[in-house]
């Protein structure tokens, strides 16, 4: 996995394009700013656990840096609910989200933002402007299965 040459840490748009890019081809490179290519193996692309889910509650998250938004989700009977914040306050109202199923990865460690704690990362696409656009499922399917 890439990380910071000077901090350590995994840079968050490079999680999301690398799932995002593994949903769509099965083969990819990306391109970093000083012209490397990351190249990961099947075994570590069955390490991440993409599932379906859907939402039942959407909070506003004032104390986020950003717009947010806090996000319960319903993953199934398997894994239960799960909470996120995300930012996709451009593209969405907190009343269009509810029932909404989206895409999400769930097994990150729990990561606390401000006074939440985030237990999935919700996957999107970004616009033109770096908005968020989520990714679903084309029709309806079952919370909690799995993306592959």
């Amino acid at each position: 996995m890439w990380k910071c040459d000077k901090c350590g840490s995994v840079e968050m748009k490079f999680l999301l394009q690398l799932i995002f890019t593994f949903i769509t081809s099965s083969h990819f490179h990306i391109n970093f700013k000083r012209n490397k290519l990351l190249m990961i193996n099947w075994a570590d692309f069955e390490k991440i656990d993409i599932r379906t889910g859907t939402i039942v509650e959407v909070n506003d998250f004032p104390k986020a840096r950003k717009p947010a938004y806090q996000l319960t989700i319903d993953f199934g009977k398997e894994l239960g609910i799960k909470r996120s914040s995300a930012q996709i306050t451009a593209h969405y109202k907190k009343e269009d989200l509810v029932n909404l199923q989206i895409i999400a990865v769930v097994n990150f460690p729990p990561k606390q933002i401000a006074d939440f704690t985030s237990e999935c990362l919700v996957l999107g696409v970004y616009d033109e402007n770096k908005d968020v656009i989520l990714l679903q499922p084309g029709i309806p399917v079952t919370n909690g299965m799995k993306i592959g």
